[in-house]
């Protein structure tokens, strides 16, 4: 690097991406412990294995694919324009690797490519790559005891490795289309990862059907209680904890936003608009703040009510926190959680939804409904520092929510668990549930044994021996 005041610039950004990454990687912790609170104890094991293998598989493929499709979609692409040339993101790149920002030896880059992306790319890939195991997990809960773990683990990759990540290029990138065209803005990801999470996992709920007893035979839902409420709560604590550092992640944290005219330095967020970091504090805990109250009272003091409402009053906010009032915070925060309640028990009765951890309500239906009050609060408002993009208003952040939550959340899930019904792979076997998951693998363990040991006692009798 030229000189020492660009070094450090260059250094603490890459620094900051990388701790904020550390305090993400709560959120999966905080879903999986989540996860097995509310699981029942006969299906523990499956729960958590199948939520840590997101790790490693959405991992691999965000690699090879994921990345890029953030840095070439932007466009649609066939929107409103082609691919994007991002020879950085491709698997084969110098830069998917070590690289200290020499000159480049791929014909694809230049020197300029080299210097800025080779101490930035791996942790914001590890940046955008936490968010695609947060997609991922969210549609884990939802459909916990019932579902075949291969059909999940092909579902999670198209949700953390394809859809999300489009719908990131089209509505999360300073270029991308719905900014340009729908003044699109979402800049903590109410719709972007939420919204579609919970679209997809209602996509794939609607094709697997509810746990067996979870519905009367008058249709009327019984309540399964959680395994362990403890657990259900220090999880649900880390994803706030989690989400703290997500926020942060959503930021950039030096850069130049006077565009030619003057020299001032600001952070800013996904859409390079500036923003601090004491502006988005005070509105993350404003929201939570909001969401909880909003739960005490709309459940009557039901605790995991209480607890997931925290998480769905941040989303309900998310859209906007980065130009929100606190006080707007709350009270926007507290609206989407009265929503989110009542459309959940509604959509629970009415269509035999069964949602096992709320994902749909929590995630889902608040982060739609934070992607629309967005439209009406911030109307008017620029959505890109660029004069030309289209303003926020009402009618872009609903069609931005439409897209998120319908076109790119519950198509994709219903077409692809249609597909794997039809296959006998998408639901376990009505014995096996019964029994629980992981009694049916220690069922299954002991019968092994049993085989062995029969079949070395044969052994033994063959030679003489007792």
């Amino acid at each position: 690097m030229a000189n020492e005041l660009t070094a450090l610039s260059t250094i603490f950004t890459e620094f900051y991406y990388w701790v904020t990454v550390v305090f993400m990687f709560l959120i999966h912790v905080g879903f999986c412990i989540y996860e097995v609170g509310v699981s029942r104890r006969k299906n523990h094991m499956h729960t958590l294995m199948k939520n840590t293998m997101i790790v490693p598989l959405v991992t691999v493929t965000f690699y090879l694919f994921g990345w890029w499709i953030y840095s070439a979609f932007p466009n649609g692409p066939f929107i409103i324009g082609d691919l994007v040339e991002a020879p950085w993101a491709t698997p084969w790149s110098e830069l998917m690797g070590s690289h200290m920002g020499g000159a480049p030896a791929s014909a694809g880059l230049t020197a300029d490519d080299t210097a800025s992306w080779a101490r930035l790319n791996g942790v914001l890939w590890a940046a955008f790559l936490l968010f695609s195991w947060t997609a991922a997990s969210i549609v884990s809960g939802a459909c916990i005891e019932r579902i075949r773990s291969n059909a999940f683990w092909i579902l999670a990759v198209l949700i953390g490795s394809v859809m999300w990540i489009i719908d990131a290029a089209w509505g999360w990138h300073p270029q991308g289309w719905m900014v340009q065209i729908l003044g699109y803005h979402d800049a903590y990801a109410s719709g972007v990862i939420h919204a579609i999470a919970g679209g997809f996992a209602l996509g794939i709920l609607v094709v697997l059907g509810p746990r067996i007893g979870k519905f009367r035979e008058d249709g009327s839902p019984r309540v399964i209680p959680q395994h362990n409420p403890w657990l259900t709560t220090v999880g649900l604590f880390l994803i706030y904890t989690g989400f703290w550092g997500f926020y942060a992640a959503c930021n950039i944290p030096i850069l130049d936003v006077q565009q030619g005219d003057g020299i001032f330095f600001s952070a800013t967020n996904i859409y390079l608009v500036p923003t601090t970091l004491s502006a988005i504090t005070f509105n993350f805990l404003m929201s939570l703040a909001g969401g909880l109250m909003a739960g005490y009272i709309v459940s009557k003091g039901d605790a995991f009510w209480t607890y997931s409402s925290g998480l769905a009053g941040i989303i309900a906010a998310s859209a906007g926190n980065d130009l929100y009032h606190p006080i707007q915070a709350m009270f926007i925060a507290a609206a989407g959680v009265v929503f989110m309640y009542k459309m959940h028990h509604w959509v629970e009765q009415k269509f035999k939804i069964d949602d096992a951890v709320s994902a749909v309500a929590v995630h889902g239906y608040a982060g739609f409904f934070g992607v629309c009050i967005a439209g009406f609060v911030l109307w008017g408002y620029p959505s890109s520092p660029n004069p030309e993009y289209a303003v926020i208003t009402p009618w872009g952040q609903i069609a931005g929510a439409i897209i998120m939550f319908w076109v790119l959340g519950f198509a994709p899930a219903f077409l692809v668990a249609k597909l794997l019904a039809k296959l006998n792979m998408l639901r376990i076997p009505m014995e096996i549930e019964l029994v629980g998951l992981d009694v049916a693998l220690e069922i299954k363990a002991e019968i092994a044994a049993k085989d062995l040991i029969g079949a070395e006692r044969e052994k033994a009798a063959t030679i003489g021996i007792d």
